[in-house]
């Protein structure tokens, strides 16, 4: 798994465009492969575009969750009168694949923003980092990240945090069905995590690295799967 820096990939993820997509002007579900770098934003958009352009007509789209632009994966797109759906497909389970940076942190959580505290990790072996997965699975009261969309009194909390602002994150109830470590090469640690709605991975990195009694980012981060819907049937965009 890849594990450059963000200045060192592409920037433009936002230069793509899609293959042909058969859409029934009544309603569709896609499933998108979001690339590196390119936000869901991005991804709505340009799907509108496309379907004014080859079906000549307007037609509402929607996602069922987001990706934060350094995650790659699976989203669902909902079209026309599936849009109806979106509410119970943001309810299913998510699973996820990546990589946790043990001995370091950073603001976001994840590589969006520069390591700002270094950690030993010398202490750390295989069998603590097993053990301490199994203790982050069931029913969980996680912090969402300063870095986040969550609200806090009208305003979202990235803005706060863009401003300098120490804002109070009330804790969610979240579930975490299965945390399986994949594979560890110090001081990288590759996990798959299956999870509920709301449960964020780069607030999973900031604990598991507290719980190991040091610290830890995400430096890799792709979705795999959201209920029964899964990536390798995803669109592939065309990038540019």
């Amino acid at each position: 798994m890849e594990l450059n820096r963000p200045e060192n990939r592409d920037v433009h993820a936002t230069r793509f465009s899609f293959p042909p997509i058969p859409i029934d002007p009544e309603g569709a579900i896609l499933l998108i492969d979001k690339p590196y770098r390119c936000t869901s934003f991005d991804i709505v958009g340009k799907l509108k575009n496309y379907i004014k352009r080859e079906l000549k007509i307007k037609m509402k789209v929607g996602h069922a969750g987001t990706l934060d632009p350094l995650a790659t994966g699976l989203m669902i797109v909902c079209v026309g009168s599936c849009t109806k759906k979106i509410e119970s497909l943001m309810g299913m389970e998510k699973e996820y694949t990546g990589t946790f940076r043990l001995g370091e942190t950073t603001s976001s959580y994840d590589m969006e923003k520069e390591v700002n505290e270094t950690f030993p990790v010398d202490h750390i072996t295989e069998q603590m980092i097993h053990e301490t997965a199994l203790r982050f699975t069931g029913e969980l009261d996680q912090i969402p990240p300063h870095f986040s969309a969550v609200k806090i009194n009208g305003k979202r909390a990235y803005e706060l945090a863009r401003e300098g602002e120490e804002a109070v994150i009330q804790p969610k109830k979240i579930v975490i069905s299965t945390f399986e470590i994949t594979k560890i090469e110090m001081p990288d640690v590759e996990f798959r995590v299956v999870c509920s709605k709301g449960t964020y991975i780069r607030s999973l990195a900031r604990d598991f690295g507290e719980a190991l009694q040091s610290g830890a980012h995400l430096t890799a981060l792709r979705r795999t799967k959201i209920g029964t819907y899964d990536v390798n049937n995803a669109i592939q965009v065309i990038l540019h």
